[in-house]
C-alpha cells in the first residue's frame, strides 16, 4: 500500500498574530492564526504545523492558551513547536490540544530532550524540525538554530540520522535558502535526508505553485509538503492542488 503524500499549511506565529517572511526576515502579517486555522479545516489540509518562531529568540514559552483556541476550532492533527525545552512543555501543549509537537534549537543544544520526549510521549508525538542552510565555502548543508539566526557546525544529515536514532518520529525539514521564494523546494537535501532515515520527511520551504509540490514528492521523496503564503494569500487552493497531484499519479486523500 503507498501511503498518501500530506499537505500541511503553516502558522508562523509572532504576537499573537500569522506571519510570513522570506528567508526567515521581512515578515508580515498574514491575519488570525484561530481563523486560518478553522479555515484549513474545511479547505482539505491534512494537518497543520503551528510554529511560535520568536519563542526560541525571545527566551519565552509558546503560548499554550492560543493553542487551546486553535485545537477548538479544528478536526486535524495539529503540531506544535516554538520554545519548548522539557516534558513539561510538551505536556502542557498536549494537554492545550496539540497533536504532535516540534522541537528546533533545544535539541540541538540538548540531545538527550529528544529521547526524552520520545520515551514520555512516544516517538509519533516528536517532531525535528531542522533549519538548513547550505554552505557554499564547506559544500555541505549544515543546521542553524534561533529561528535560523545562528549556524552551526552540525551537518544536517548526520543531525537528521542522530535525531531518529534518539527516537525523533518525523523531520520537519525547512531550506533557509529556499523560504518564502516561491521557487521550488530543496530537492536534493530533502531528498537526501529522505533517502537515510525510515521517517516521515515534510519539505518546507519555496513552495509557489503546483508542479513544485509534484516536484518535491517525486524528485524529493518527501511524505508530506508544508507550505504557508502560497496558502495564506489563498493563491493556490488545496483541493484544486490536491486533484492536480492526481493528475500526477501522486496519491492523495481527497
Amino acid at each position: 500500500m503507498t501511503l498518501t503524500k500530506r499537505i500541511i499549511p503553516c502558522l508562523d506565529i509572532h504576537n499573537g498574530q500569522t506571519v510570513k517572511g522570506i528567508r526567515f526576515e521581512q515578515l508580515r502579517a498574514m491575519g488570525d492564526p484561530v481563523e486560518l486555522a478553522a479555515y484549513y479545516t474545511y479547505a482539505g489540509a491534512d494537518e497543520l504545523v503551528f510554529l511560535d518562531i520568536s519563542a526560541t529568540y525571545e527566551q519565552r514559552k509558546t503560548f499554550a492558551g492560543l493553542v487551546k483556541r486553535i485545537a477548538r476550532k479544528i478536526s486535524i492533527p495539529f503540531t506544535v513547536g516554538g520554545g519548548i525545552t522539557s516534558v513539561a512543555d510538551v505536556h502542557t501543549l498536549l494537554s492545550a490540544g496539540a497533536d504532535k509537537i516540534s522541537i528546533n534549537s533545544a535539541a540541538v543544544k540538548q540531545p538527550q530532550l529528544i529521547s526524552d520526549l520520545a520515551r514520555s510521549f512516544g516517538s509519533q508525538c516528536v517532531v525535528l524540525a531542522v533549519d538548513t542552510q547550505y554552505d557554499p565555502g564547506r559544500q555541505d548543508h549544515y543546521v542553524h538554530i534561533n529561528g535560523g539566526r545562528i549556524a552551526t557546525d552540525i551537518k544536517t544529515t548526520d543531525w537528521v540520522r542522530e535525531s531518529v536514532a534518539r527516537g525523533a518520529g518525523e523531520i520537519l525539514l525547512t531550506s533557509i535558502d529556499h523560504d518564502g521564494t516561491r521557487s521550488g523546494f530543496a530537492l536534493e537535501i530533502t531528498r537526501n535526508i529522505a533517502t537515510s532515515v525510515p521517517v516521515p520527511v515534510i519539505a518546507s520551504g519555496g513552495a509557489g505553485n503546483m508542479a513544485h509540490f509534484a516536484d518535491v514528492f517525486i524528485k524529493g521523496k518527501a511524505d508530506a509538503a508544508l507550505a504557508a503564503g502560497i496558502f495564506h494569500n489563498k493563491e493556490l487552493a488545496i483541493p484544486d492542488l490536491k486533484q492536480y497531484l492526481k493528475t500526477q499519479k501522486i496519491n492523495v486523500r481527497l
